[in-house]
C-alpha cells in the first residue's frame, strides 16, 4: 500500500510502498484511512528536525491527525462497528508499572516520557492506506462530520486545554460555577495568540465556553481568517497595546517573543495556556526577548533580571498561573467529537473555511514541505 516514510538517516521523504497491515489481535480494527491533517510537526518531521522510527525500521510513516472508515473489526471490539467513521488518539501508554498516567489511561500525562506516538515517536502513524490498531485508542465519528472530522485531533489540543482551565477556576467560584458548567458573564475575557487551526479552533471553543474572544495574529492575516473570527462572534486584532488585560491567554503560535511579551497582558486571577511548540533551533533568551518586545533597557543580564523579576512578581501578587497543554486523553476526543458538531451547525462556512486545501497521496509533499500555502492542508489518501 502506498503511505508516505521519513527516513531520517539518509535525509529522505517521499511515497513508499509499505506492507498492508492485518489484524494481529482479537481487540484491534482495521481502518482504511480517507483524510490526513498537516500541522507544524509533520513539517519538522518531514524537515529531518525530529522523529523516531519504529523499532528496526528504517523509516517512520508520518501523520497523525486522522479520520477513517472502519473496515474490519476482530471478535473482541465493542465500540466499533464496520463502516463507522473513527479517529485514532496520538499517544500510547510507557510500560513502566509506576506511571500511575498511564497505567490510568491518561498516557497524555506520561510521567516517564517512554510514551510512543503515532507518526511521530516509535510508532508508525496514519498517513497510509491502511491501518491497524487497537480499538480502545479510536472513537466512532458522526457521519454528518465526515467533511470537517480532520479537524478533530487539532481540536483536542483546545478540549484539553479548557478543560483544564476550568479545573483551575474553580478556585474562583463566582468565576467557573460548579453547577452550570457554564462561566459567567464577568471575569471571561479571552486572547487567542495566532490565526493557525489551532489558534482559530481555540477560538472557536472559546466563544462556546462564553468567552469575549480576541484572536491575535501580528502576521499579515489572510481576509479568510479574519472572516472566520468574526463569524463566530470573536474579534480579530493586530496590535495588542490598547486592549487592556486578559482572564485568559490561549496561545496557538509557538513564538516566544511574542507569548512572553503578552505575559504582561495577564490580569488578575488570570491564566496564561502554552499550546504552541517553538522549533528546535529556537535560540531566543529573555536577554533577546526584551529587546525584541521593546524594552527601554539593552538586552544585559540586568535587563534579563528585571523582565523576570517583573513576571514573577505579576504571577505571586495577581495569582496568575500558567501551564501547558497538548497531547489529549480519550475524553478529549469525545469533547472534541460533541463540539465540532456544535460548530458546524452554528458555523459551517467559517469552519469550512479552516480546510484551505486537499492533496491526494502522491501530492503529499507540496503540504508537508511548507509549499502550499492556507490555514489547514489536508492529504485525501482515500475517497
Amino acid at each position: 500500500m502506498k503511505a508516505i516514510g521519513v527516513f531520517p538517516q539518509r535525509r529522505h521523504v517521499g511515497v513508499i510502498d509499505h506492507p498492508e497491515p492485518n489484524l494481529a489481535s482479537p481487540t484491534q480494527a482495521r481502518f482504511q484511512i480517507l483524510d490526513v491533517g498537516v500541522c507544524g510537526t509533520d513539517r519538522e518531521i518531514a524537515s529531518f528536525q525530529y522523529g523516531t522510527p519504529p523499532n528496526g525500521s528504517q523509516y517512520l510513516i508520518i501523520g497523525h491527525e486522522a479520520v477513517a472508515e472502519v473496515v474490519e473489526v476482530g471478535p473482541e471490539v465493542t465500540n466499533l462497528r464496520v463502516g463507522d467513521l473513527a479517529v485514532m488518539t496520538v499517544r500510547r501508554p510507557c510500560a513502566h508499572a509506576h506511571c500511575v498516567a498511564c497505567r490510568s489511561g491518561r498516557q497524555d500525562f506520561c510521567y516517564t516520557g517512554d510514551f510512543t506516538e503515532r507518526g511521530i515517536k516509535g510508532l508508525h502513524g496514519f498517513l497510509a492506506e491502511f491501518v491497524v490498531d487497537e480499538a480502545r485508542y479510536a472513537c466512532a465519528v458522526p457521519h454528518n462530520l465526515r467533511e470537517v472530522a480532520v479537524l478533530i485531533e487539532p481540536l483536542t489540543i483546545a478540549e484539553k486545554a479548557v478543560s483544564q482551565l476550568a479545573q483551575i477556576q474553580q478556585r474562583l467560584p463566582w468565576a467557573a460555577p460548579m453547577d452550570s458548567g457554564k462561566p459567567a458573564a464577568h471575569c471571561h475575557r479571552a486572547l487567542v495568540l495566532g490565526a493557525g487551526p489551532v489558534g482559530l479552533l481555540g477560538a472557536m471553543k472559546l466563544v462556546l465556553e462564553g468567552f469575549d474572544t480576541y484572536v491575535y495574529s501580528r502576521l499579515r492575516s489572510s481576509e479568510k481568517k479574519r472572516d472566520v473570527v468574526t463569524a463566530i462572534g470573536a474579534t480579530f486584532v493586530d496590535e495588542l497595546g490598547k486592549l487592556g488585560e486578559f482572564d485568559v491567554v490561549f496561545e496557538a503560535c509557538g513564538a516566544t517573543s511574542l507569548a512572553f511579551d503578552v505575559l504582561r497582558c495577564l490580569g488578575r486571577n488570570a491564566v496564561f495556556i502554552f499550546t504552541g511548540v517553538p522549533g528546535r533551533k529556537c535560540s531566543e533568551t529573555i536577554e533577546t526577548i526584551s529587546q525584541e518586545t521593546g524594552s527601554q533597557e539593552t538586552g544585559s543580564q540586568e535587563t534579563g533580571s528585571q523582565e523576570t523579576g517583573g513576571m514573577m512578581r505579576d504571577q505571586v501578587l495577581k495569582n496568575q498561573v500558567v501551564f501547558g497543554a497538548l497531547n489529549a486523553g480519550h475524553q478529549n476526543f469525545a469533547d472534541a467529537i460533541r463540539d465540532l458538531g456544535t460548530f458546524l451547525h452554528q458555523w459551517p462556512d467559517a469552519l469550512r473555511t479552516v480546510i484551505s486545501n486537499r492533496f491526494p497521496i502522491d501530492y503529499a509533499l507540496e503540504p508537508l514541505t511548507g509549499k502550499a500555502a492556507g490555514v489547514k492542508n489536508v492529504i485525501a489518501v482515500s475517497k
